[in-house]
């Protein structure tokens, strides 16, 4: 049997979670579960009730997506674990060929490209993200700030388990801290150059409203890690 797959989809007052659970619901890749964190939701609750005989409901006071996140890979009984944000959606056949290559590749984590979409789901630009031929290339890619859509990464499980869970002091930039810290581990994060996810952009996403906030957390993660890349990719030329 095909490796299990945890679908984690944090959740917080959030008008488009149940296209969000659809498109979960709705992959070929038969062997998952689905996981919704409520983080202390007080809106929008209502749309998850049709599919809470589907899906595996977990509610939390609310502490941002770092910590739903971590909550749902606790409890995820899969061996690989994916992240869907609630405004976002996967295409069908998402995990069928993006666990297909990542058996292929013997990798333990990979990401994917993304089409950005509006709130009536029709497509703002295509192929959002930069392409890449191999695992060098993204590596070298966070000299220049963050290459990856968190919801687009595969990764199994048992990675967590060597390197730890995401970090809630960044409340908006805890993806970008965790891929750093694979890289720094001498993790490798191998590109599939295809869209499986659409990427909402909308009014009232967390992008548009905390620009500030992202920015000082980056300075953060960026002196901390920076140098330590720097000095992997030296080590490599050797």
């Amino acid at each position: 049997m095909n490796p299990k797959v945890t679908i984690i989809i944090p959740f917080y007052n959030c008008r488009y979670v149940d296209q969000a659970i659809s498109s979960a619901l709705n992959q070929t890749y038969s062997h998952i579960e689905i996981i919704v964190v409520d983080d202390g939701s007080t809106d929008f609750t209502e749309k998850i009730d049709p599919f809470k005989d589907k899906i595996r409901y977990l509610r939390k006071e609310n502490g941002g997506t770092a910590t739903a996140l971590n909550m749902g890979i606790e409890e995820a009984a899969g061996e690989y674990i994916a992240w869907l944000s609630s405004d976002d959606y996967f295409l069908t056949d998402k995990l069928s060929k993006q666990m297909s290559f990542m058996l292929s590749h013997q990798a333990e984590v990979s990401f994917t490209n993304y089409d950005c979409v509006d709130k009536k789901n029709r497509v703002l630009s295509a192929i959002n993200g930069k392409r890449f031929l191999n695992a060098n290339e993204v590596r070298k890619d966070f000299l220049n700030g963050n290459p990856i859509n968190g919801c687009t990464v595969l990764i199994k499980k048992d990675v967590f388990t060597e390197i730890g869970s995401f970090n809630p002091f960044f409340r908006y930039t805890h993806d970008y801290e965790m891929w750093f810290r694979l890289i720094v581990k001498g993790y490798n994060i191998h590109y599939l150059d295809e869209v499986l996810t659409k990427f909402r952009q909308h009014e009232a996403s967390g992008t548009r409203h905390y620009q500030a906030e992202m920015q000082k957390e980056i300075t953060i993660i960026e002196g901390s890690y920076r140098h330590l890349l720097m000095n992997l990719i030296k080590q490599s030329k050797r």
